[in-house]
């Protein structure tokens, strides 16, 4: 049912208004603009040379020392020469980045005015001049040859202390500028302040006539305003429940209680939204997590069905229990966490199963830290990736594999890795799969047990945990699961 609109009488309108105050106070408010608009392009001006004075000198706190030190050390162990050190793409020429520095330096020195700013560049200019004449004797040294060991005291006791003073000098450079920053903010304060105070004797020189004028252009226009503009803000954030309270009897009281109108449409439809999305979200992803093994169900029962015809019944037997073991923990009365001892008895489960199809080309281990067994992870995370690891790793190689699962804790993160010597892949393979397991699981092309997992997870926990994946092909694939470490309160038992 829509809402009937809500319209409220305009009294006095905010025309009204600004006629009143544009024909009593025109001109001294367009002089008090003009004022403020003089000092802001001031503040900003200098605002902005000091930005780009900061700009400059950060960059090479982040990279000169560690490009320097990593050029001459592998220039002193023979890996590159002084004349060939430009045609390596991960080296710089150190003579290169000493004339850069000091061109980018002696640039500021002649446009920084602030006295302790200049003071650490001349400091930091003649470190520069010091570490090329180190640099010069390095690459004597190394043209006469046979002075390796001269070479690395001249990296440790000069050339890493030289770059490390270079360092410190532009640190306590931007730490200036950014004191000199503070001191130019107080600077436009103090004018704000000035003219705060210029503003009132013009208000009071205006009389009796103007103040009132401006107290009823204030009171009728700027506060309802800054109430909207305050709780447009607030619903940009997210915060629906925000409402407006204008008591004034013009155009803003209308618009406000609009925009109250439409806050409260808003927070309804953004809420049903979200409930929806959720319910959808984990309906779709419970369901999509149902669907991962019915190729295992079809194969097991084969299996056991095999063993019977066989007179294989004792084994037969082991099967099926094992079996319903398996699906007891799959199902575990709807939780969708367990503790890590019972997901460790899901994959044992799931692998006793396999052993018995797959007993000439699989061994497995696990080994999980029994320190873990307490923590809680949700239930199906292990088992789509030892399936993966066996059927894409193990059954590719075509010779007996091992699959080896391990748990540890570090610090306050659970640490799960499956690791099998299969087949592994290629990197452009490996990045590609990366890539697949990070969209969502119903959008994947391949991976997609492992996407369901690592959307799981992401949804449980947050981005910041998940699956990794690394291998090389010939050698086998690690996938490594990273949760949070979270006490299990759901309780084990499953019957």
């Amino acid at each position: 049912m829509k809402k009937k609109r809500r319209t409220k009488k305009v009294a006095f309108s905010i025309r009204s208004k600004l006629l009143l105050l544009l024909s009593v106070s025109m001109l001294p408010f367009l002089l008090i603009a003009v004022y403020l608009l003089i000092s802001i392009a001031n503040y900003n001006q200098t605002y902005h040379e000091i930005v780009d004075h900061l700009t400059i000198a950060n960059t090479y706190n982040i990279q000169f020392k560690e490009q320097m030190d990593e050029s001459l050390y592998k220039v002193v162990v023979g890996y590159v020469s002084m004349d060939n050190i430009a045609n390596d793409e991960t080296l710089k020429d150190p003579y290169v980045l000493i004339r850069n520095l000091k061109k980018s330096c002696t640039g500021l020195r002649d446009v920084t005015s602030d006295y302790e700013s200049r003071m650490w560049l001349d400091s930091l200019l003649r470190n520069v001049d010091t570490l090329k004449n180190r640099v010069d004797d390095i690459a004597e040294n190394v043209k006469k040859g046979d002075r390796y060991d001269e070479n690395i005291r001249q990296l440790d006791d000069n050339i890493y202390i030289l770059t490390e003073l270079i360092q410190e000098d532009i640190q306590y450079y931007i730490y200036y500028q950014t004191n000199y920053m503070e001191a130019v903010t107080n600077t436009l304060n103090q004018q704000i302040h000035t003219f705060v105070i210029v503003f009132a004797v013009v208000l009071a020189a205006l009389g009796i006539v103007v103040g009132g004028a401006g107290f009823f252009v204030t009171s009728g226009i700027l506060r309802p305003l800054r109430q909207l503009y305050n709780a447009t803000g607030e619903i940009s954030e997210g915060n629906f429940a925000v409402r407006t309270h204008v008591k004034s009897h013009d155009e803003v009281a209308v618009l406000a209680h609009g925009f109250n109108d439409m806050a409260e449409n808003i927070q309804i439809l953004v809420n049903k939204v979200r409930e929806d999305e959720q319910k959808m979200r984990k309906a779709d992803l419970r369901l999509l997590q149902e669907q991962i093994n019915p190729h295992f169900l079809y194969n097991t029962l084969d299996t056991i069905v095999w063993l019977i015809e066989c007179n294989e019944t004792e084994q037969a037997t082991e099967m099926v229990v094992t079996l319903s073991d398996f699906f007891r923990l799959v199902l575990s009365h709807g939780q969708e966490f367990i503790s890590i001892r019972m997901e460790e008895q899901h994959v044992r489960s799931y692998l006793q199963i396999q052993e018995t199809r797959y007993h000439d080309i699989m061994e497995y281990h696990i080994l999980i830290d029994p320190e873990l067994y307490g923590y809680q992870i949700p239930k199906m995370t292990l088992q789509p990736i030892v399936e993966n690891a066996l059927y894409h790793g193990i059954k590719c190689k075509r010779s007996k594999g091992q699959i080896c699962i391990r748990g540890e804790k570090k610090q306050d993160l659970l640490i799960l890795t499956v690791t099998d010597d299969g087949v592994g892949m290629e990197e452009a393979d490996l990045q590609d799969l990366q890539k697949e397991i990070e969209k969502p699981c119903k959008q994947t092309d391949r991976g997609f047990g492992l996407a369901n997992v690592n959307e799981r997870l992401h949804m449980y926990f947050g981005a910041e945990y998940g699956v990794k994946i690394a291998s090389r092909p010939g050698e086998g694939t690690q996938v490594t699961i990273v949760i949070p470490a979270v006490h299990n309160v759901t309780g084990e038992a499953i019957t």
